[in-house]
């Protein structure tokens, strides 16, 4: 038994270094946002709602930027977002209905900086996919916010392509 756990711990001493990869920083920003177009929580409370959604958007940003190298830092400055699918009553509640007519939109600015803060890429974008529910990826199925992550992955793979360590 002792044998079998010091061979473990020694497997996970050895692992823990690769397993220890530094992605870049970022920093996600949320300009206005009581102006958003579509921050709907139905029944949820709304502080609550915004922000739960603003920290999976922040943990969707560092999931991307952990493909970029380590000495860059990503700066999203978001100023509108646009949930897929409307609020409306349905009975008794207030729930978001998904049909393709409510497509998921988000505007904001992006930096990518080196180390020395020098401007790598910077623009400011708009994005919508008015095709968000005939996509067949079933990457983010049972998560919240699925249309959103997958637009925006197909956005950094494009934006970012040379830059992403492969």
């Amino acid at each position: 038994m002792k044998q079998s756990i010091m061979h473990l711990i020694t497997a996970l001493m050895i692992l823990v270094p690769f397993t220890d990869i530094q992605a870049a920083e970022v920093e996600v920003k949320w300009s206005n946002s009581d102006k958003y177009s579509d921050m709907d929580a139905g029944e949820e409370h709304r502080k609550h709602f915004k922000e739960r959604t603003f920290k999976s958007f922040e943990k969707h940003f560092a999931d991307l930027a952990a493909t970029l190298p380590e000495q860059q830092k990503l700066i999203v400055d978001i100023t509108d977002v646009d949930l897929a699918g409307d609020v409306n009553f349905g009975g008794m509640k207030r729930i978001r209905v998904v049909k393709s007519i409510y497509f998921p939109r988000i505007d904001f600015s992006y930096q990518l900086l080196n180390a020395d803060n020098t401007v790598v890429k910077s623009k400011e974008v708009s994005l919508k996919d008015m095709g968000f529910i005939s996509h067949t990826s079933l990457r983010y199925r049972n998560e919240t916010l699925s249309y959103e992550k997958e637009m925006l992955d197909d956005w950094f793979k494009q934006t970012f392509a040379e830059n992403i360590i492969k």
